[in-house]
């Protein structure tokens, strides 16, 4: 039977094209300019706001901390308005592929919708479903290319003699189950992620070819990889134990994993 292949640039396609970073921007909530600085402290606290924005003539026109707020007395909120900086500002229509690299790095970034600031997005944002549905598709075709990998260098089921017995044995009770409810399809198919990694990193050939520098590093990553699939199934929070930016290298090392591995031709 054919296999057919899902590449990450078909996954890619669809978040450039159809999923932006609208998608996890918050509305950025404002306040009059000549608001006093007391009343909106005390209203920020309340609803746990750190920046809100500083409307003028009805447009927003800056934004101010409540930190900075906080360390003042008295005064409007014009007084201690801050002018948005372009490296604090993208645009609604950015795909959320470009966004991840970048907000790691920033507190915070404002939305610009037709020329205006219209809403605001912090690292918190990319909890959120549409950033989850990239991160499971991306390590869901990384876990499909690496059963082909299998596939491809254990011809005739010669992955058995490979594969721990108790794993065996696990594969094998899943595949009778389906079995009598008629869903069984190849034995292959009932194997998990840690199966499949440790099968593909017992071929030392497929490491310069997966560009990956040893054994030790390969299993290290795909670990990590299966941790985040984890996570994301059991909607965990993302970054537990880890950090927004390893996250970030962890999607990108995938991609660049899925790249390698669909390189590889049957």
């Amino acid at each position: 039977m054919k296999q057919l292949k899902s590449r990450s640039q078909d996954l890619r396609s669809l978040f450039e094209n159809s999923i932006t970073i609208e998608y996890v921007a918050e509305p950025l909530k404002a306040v009059k300019a000549d608001a006093d600085i007391t009343e909106v402290t005390d209203w920020m606290e309340l609803q746990d706001f750190d920046v809100v924005g500083v409307e003028t003539e009805g447009t927003i026109t800056g934004y101010v901390e409540r930190s900075t707020l906080i360390k003042n007395q008295s005064g409007k909120c014009r007084d201690y308005q801050r002018v948005f900086h372009p490296q604090e500002l993208i645009a609604i229509s950015t795909p959320l592929m470009k966004l991840l690299p970048i907000l790691p790095q920033k507190s915070r970034l404002f939305v610009l919708d037709c020329n205006q600031v219209s809403g605001i997005i912090t690292c918190g944002d990319l909890q959120k479903a549409p950033v989850r549905m990239l991160l499971f598709g991306l390590v869901t075709l990384l876990e499909m290319n690496l059963l082909r990998l299998v596939r491809l260098y254990y011809p005739q089921d010669s992955w058995q003699k490979i594969l721990k017995p108790d794993r065996l044995e696990a594969a094998q009770k899943l595949w009778c189950e389906s079995q009598q409810r008629n869903e069984a399809t190849d034995l292959l198919d009932y194997l998990q992620f840690c199966d499949k990694r440790e099968l593909v990193l017992n071929q030392p050939e497929l490491f310069d070819k997966l560009g990956l520098k040893s054994k030790r590093s390969g299993e290290r990553f795909l670990k990590s990889a299966e941790h985040l699939r984890n996570r994301l199934a059991h909607a965990q929070n993302l970054v537990s134990g880890s950090s927004w930016q390893e996250l970030i290298s962890l999607a990108e090392g995938m991609e660049r994993l899925l790249i390698h591995c669909e390189e590889i031709e049957s």
